[in-house]
């Protein structure tokens, strides 16, 4: 596999989990993942609070407020180099806009063609992660979707992606000009709601997903071996979600 973009236009640059309260998720994932977090920001477009997540001092997501009556979970930002005409393109792909807002970097909440919930990011300041793809930091980002032709065709539109069948494998590599930018898998068949979920890279999947349970999480998928990996799934108290994997090879 190639090295993962993550620094270009059209390619997934951001991670940040909206949560109905922010300062206990930033205290849940600072003792899960080591991380701090910088003084809250406000919102604009949405109310409440944003706390950017440092990792060694080096920018690697953020937590922010979750509109009231909203679940907690993850998101995944795409950097695009014109934010009006990235939502125009979504929409005439088929997809719709949620809202536009604010958070470090201007922004839209955005769906698919298929319903699936992502966010566009314009580029500039503040427009990407800045360590990733090392321990307790986001590694992936997957598409969990009930209809992989559809979503083909929409993130061709929007992104100029392309995708590459692993074969034997469950899951579709996602790239862009030859370089990999995300995964997708079908859900068909399989008891995982349709989402985009996001991965971080641990030194054991068995130390963290212990760690989440002692802060008051829980395990949706016990740590299990994987070609290459051994990954878990865990849940936050307020019922996020996000996988955990550690390189085995």
């Amino acid at each position: 596999m190639s090295k993962r973009d993550t620094s270009s236009v059209g390619a997934p640059c951001w991670v940040d989990t909206w949560q109905p309260d922010p300062r206990g998720a930033k205290e849940f994932y600072g003792e899960l993942f080591g991380w701090s977090f910088d003084a809250a920001i406000p919102l604009s477009g949405f109310d409440g609070e944003y706390f950017p997540a440092r990792l060694d001092g080096r920018l690697v997501g953020g937590v922010g407020q979750a509109p009231p009556q909203s679940p907690a979970g993850w998101l995944t930002h795409v950097r695009v180099d014109d934010l009006g005409k990235a939502v125009a393109r979504v929409e005439q792909a088929g997809g719709r806009l949620l809202r536009s807002f604010d958070a470090l970097a201007p922004a839209a909440l955005v769906a698919d063609s298929s319903g699936l919930l992502f966010c566009l990011r314009q580029a500039g300041k503040h427009d990407g992660i800045e360590l990733a793809d090392q321990p307790n930091c986001w590694a992936m980002s997957s598409l969990h979707t009930p209809d992989v032709g559809k979503a083909q065709e929409f993130y061709r539109t929007m992104f100029d992606w392309e995708l590459t069948p692993m074969p034997g494998a469950p899951f579709a590599l996602w790239r862009r000009e030859g370089r990999v930018v995300a995964v997708v898998t079908t859900t068909d068949g399989v008891d995982v709601p349709p989402h985009w979920s996001v991965n971080f890279a641990v030194s054991s999947a068995d130390d963290t997903a212990g760690r989440a349970v002692a802060l008051g999480g829980g395990i949706l998928m016990a740590p299990s071996d994987t070609p290459g990996f051994r990954s878990a799934v865990i849940r936050d108290p307020w019922g996020g979600v996000v996988a955990v994997s550690a390189a085995t090879t």
